[in-house]
């Protein structure tokens, strides 16, 4: 009776729609699980995986394959061959560049100090001192360090009398870039370039000048880094509105943590960076991501087109401005099908080969050294096959019955399919580039940076790292020695007319000043 009912029940849940039931359920868990895989793979790739994003091609050597003549036809292999072992003769070492001052590659130029140090032989200084000559003087270099070192000006300035009138006067002080500071230019320049180019951050620097033997407070280090940004902000400013004036504009944003948010929170916020075609660039911040930023930044006053990753803020910012034309990066494109190479390969190998043509062909323009309207004609005529063919393929895969809607390959063909337009623009315009990579590359400062100091401790200050970083960078990106260019603005400033700041922008600076800038009286003292 019992088994009776016990198949009763069975029958009556292996229904039709039970098992469809089971199949929809079974089909979710699957998508699941792919979906949390893929987030594993991921993390691990992020903690042991490769950071490059280039492709290793190797095609792989097949065991016992033929070797091909030049019409791609297996040769026969050679019958009663022998092989002679031949003398080789050896590899010649490779020969050091003609600045090199010693067999061990050291090269070095007139700024560098070199101390002599004379060295005698015995024999030369003893009893028989008269039986030796001196014929010639070897000359060998080794390469020394100083723990960081800090000087103390002393400033000396008599205080005099004029005797008829018995007025009492004071030799008055060199001009200061800080009224009232105990900090000389060169100090100012050495704390900003300490944490900013090479991301040493103050409490470390504040370690060193104890260790130097400098008794002095943290805060006023950081009081001193503050007043010389707050220096530099009208500069960063003029070369914000020359970067306004670019044809092409590359737009990009990365987090920041800046500003307390509560008991032991800080606020997440933003760097925007915005590089010109100059080669300029502004980190502007803002503590929101959304277009409202973008609107704030541009003012209304760019004109032509705006090159961005996939972020919806710049999409809907193009859309509401008439003169404003959407490009697309190519390399973000990709970045979503290398995401999906591990569900579909062979797919993906197909979409990352096309994507990579593209940039053989841009690799070629630049051998050719062609631009404007050559630049254009050859992308019509190479590259637009190539994405035509791209776009097509993408919608056909989309008719695959086996490409699930959360497919990750699905998502980077819609991913590349709602951006078609956005895609084509560099294929009209050769002043568009086919990626934000040159922009990328510049604002890796603003991540080095997180894993020294961390984060900022206030919003002002988050907005003083992005003022001193974009003079760092463009100083970088124009060829101009950092620490040259600011320790010869910090003291031009008061003497220099505000209408012609932009004078003092790293790209105008080079062809002004570089060829006699200002230093410092420590350097002064050192010549």
């Amino acid at each position: 009776m019992k088994d009776a009912q016990k198949s009763c029940v069975i029958a009556q849940t292996d229904t039709p729609d039970s098992r469809q039931q089971l199949r929809l359920e079974n089909e979710r868990l699957r998508e699941h699980n792919d979906a949390l895989q893929r987030r594993i793979t991921w993390f691990e790739k992020q903690l042991f995986g490769r950071k490059s994003e280039k492709r290793l091609i190797e095609p792989p050597a097949e065991q016992g394959a033929l070797p091909l003549n030049c019409r791609g036809e297996a040769m026969e292999p050679v019958k009663d061959q022998v092989t002679i072992p031949a003398y080789q003769r050896g590899k010649a070492k490779k020969k050091r560049p003609e600045d090199c001052a010693t067999d061990a590659g050291l090269r070095f130029n007139d700024n560098v100090p070199v101390e002599v140090i004379t060295l005698t032989a015995p024999e030369l200084s003893g009893s028989d001192a008269d039986q030796y000559e001196i014929i010639d003087t070897k000359v060998s270099y080794k390469l020394a360090q100083r723990p960081a070192s800090y000087v103390v000006l002393q400033y000396e300035r008599p205080v005099f009398k004029k005797k008829d009138t018995q007025t009492i006067q004071t030799t008055p002080m060199l001009p200061q870039v800080l009224d009232n500071s105990l900090a000389d230019v060169s100090l100012l320049v050495g704390l900003l370039i300490d944490k900013f180019l090479y991301h040493l951050p103050l409490y470390r620097q504040h370690q060193r000048l104890q260790h130097a033997g400098v008794t002095l407070a943290r805060a006023t280090l950081t009081n001193l880094v503050k007043r010389a940004i707050e220096l530099l902000r009208p500069i960063v400013d003029a070369q914000l509105a020359h970067i306004l004036l670019s044809k092409v504009l590359a737009m990009d944003e990365t987090p920041i943590k800046a500003g307390q948010q509560g008991r032991g929170k800080l606020k997440q916020a933003w760097f925007w960076p915005i590089y010109g075609e100059d080669d300029e660039i502004v980190f502007t911040y803002s503590n929101t991501r959304s277009r409202r930023h973008i609107e704030t930044v541009l003012k209304k006053q760019f004109e032509g087109t705006l090159l961005s990753d996939g972020h919806s803020a710049y999409a809907c910012y193009a859309r509401q401005m008439e003169r404003v034309t959407h490009a697309q990066c190519w390399t973000h494109t990709r970045r979503q099908y290398i995401e999906a190479e591990s569900s579909s390969p062979e797919a993906v190998t197909h979409a990352l080969d096309a994507i990579g043509v593209l940039y053989k062909i841009e690799d070629t323009i630049k051998e050719k050294s062609l631009d404007g309207e050559k630049k254009r004609h050859y992308r019509l005529e190479h590259s637009k096959p190539v994405v035509d063919d791209l776009f097509e393929w993408c919608e056909n895969q989309l008719n695959k019955p086996d490409l699930t809607p959360k497919h990750p390959l699905r998502a980077a063909i819609n991913y590349t399919l709602r951006r078609k337009d956005e895609l084509r623009v560099f294929l009209e315009d050769p002043d568009v580039p086919l990626d934000t990579n040159h922009l990328e590359r510049a604002l890796r400062v603003i991540p080095m940076g997180r894993k020294n100091w961390l984060f900022c401790w206030t919003e002002l200050g988050a907005e003083h790292v992005g003022v001193i970083q974009s003079l760092i960078t463009t100083c970088k990106l124009q060829g101009v020695d950092p620490f040259v260019y600011l320790t010869d603005v910090l003291q031009r400033l008061s003497i220099h007319p505000a209408r012609k700041v932009e004078e003092l922008t790293p790209r105008v600076w080079k062809e002004t000043f570089a060829d006699s800038p200002m230093t410092s009286i420590l350097s002064a003292k050192r010549q």
